[in-house]
């Protein structure tokens, strides 16, 4: 496969995974306007996620074993995500009722996980780089205050929501090291099986009591299932192997995209209208993802 090729396959990866991980928004929102607990949402995602990670990765003979000197390792993998980040993500929009606005903070990750790149492995950002995330800020900005201002009292879920932000900073981190060691579909499954049995206890003593099988309705059975399927199984795949070639500050870039998503999303789903200066702020935003991934090449690159 020539390496042309091989690049226009992982950026569409990423994208991908972004597009779910937008959309994410919209159907965990919807779940959480139905009343379905908090737990129990992120434990049947888990659950769910698991059940079929384990499936295909068993059924394509995909897993590959583990050293028991990387045990720690996956267990702080998913002491950050899905443990740590679906805690602040889901409290934070349930507090602040809110896609848009928690998808904005969300999309600061590429922020701080540009630094942890630079950090922890060395990598090489340049000038041009940092531009590209600059330039998303005031895109993501319209995207969000495009009615003119937010008023935001709910502080709690914007701290909770930041604590998911370097949550998945730390995850990228811990990803990338076990990237280079295991495929995606061995890390992905152990963290979704490992999540859903750190959620079990919670589950268990807080929800299992008050719920029952009338409320697996098709409302709330559908978004449950893409959240697992698509958000989860298919997207974390994808976003591992992105990390394995373009890095952790440069896959994470794409995160800013997240907002722009959710708001198209929203406008496709009849939830919000399209203006103009939203319709601004994600060509900005696109823009800026656009710049923040160009990379000088060298001679030889050149001359291939």
């Amino acid at each position: 496969m020539s390496k042309k090729i091989s690049s226009v396959i992982i950026y569409i990866s990423i994208l991908s995974a972004v597009t779910f991980w937008g959309f994410s928004f919209i159907w965990t929102n919807s779940l959480l306007q139905q009343g379905f607990p908090v737990y129990s949402l992120v434990f049947f995602r888990m659950l769910f996620a698991a059940i079929i990670l384990s499936i295909v990765s068993f059924t394509a003979r995909k897993i590959e074993k583990v050293d028991k000197k990387d045990y720690g390792w996956f267990l702080l993998l998913v002491l950050l995500e899905p443990f740590i980040y679906f805690l602040g993500e889901t409290f934070g929009l349930q507090i602040l009722n809110s896609p848009t606005i928690s998808s904005i903070i969300i999309s600061t990750i590429p922020l701080f996980a540009m630094i942890a790149g630079i950090v922890f492995y060395k990598e090489r950002v340049g000038l041009i780089n940092v531009l590209g995330i600059i330039i998303t800020l005031p895109g993501i900005l319209l995207v969000v205050f495009e009615k003119g201002g937010i008023s935001v009292d709910h502080y709690i879920g914007i701290l909770l929501l930041f604590v998911a932000v370097f949550a998945a900073v730390g995850y990228s981190v811990v990803v990338k090291r076990l990237a280079g060691k295991y495929n995606s579909y061995t890390i992905v499954t152990y963290q979704h099986s490992l999540g859903a049995l750190y959620f079990l206890p919670f589950f268990l003593f807080s929800d299992l009591q008050s719920l029952s099988l009338d409320m697996f309705t098709w409302s709330v059975l559908s978004p449950l299932l893409f959240l697992a399927i698509l958000c989860s199984c298919v997207a974390f795949i994808l976003f591992i192997n992105s990390i394995k070639v373009l890095g952790v500050a440069r896959a994470n870039i794409f995160t800013t995209l997240v907002p722009a998503i959710s708001a198209i999303g929203a406008f496709l789903l009849g939830h919000e209208d399209m203006s103009f200066r939203k319709a601004l702020g994600i060509a900005i935003v696109i823009a800026g993802v656009i710049i923040a991934q160009w990379q000088k090449k060298s001679a030889k690159e050149l001359a291939d």
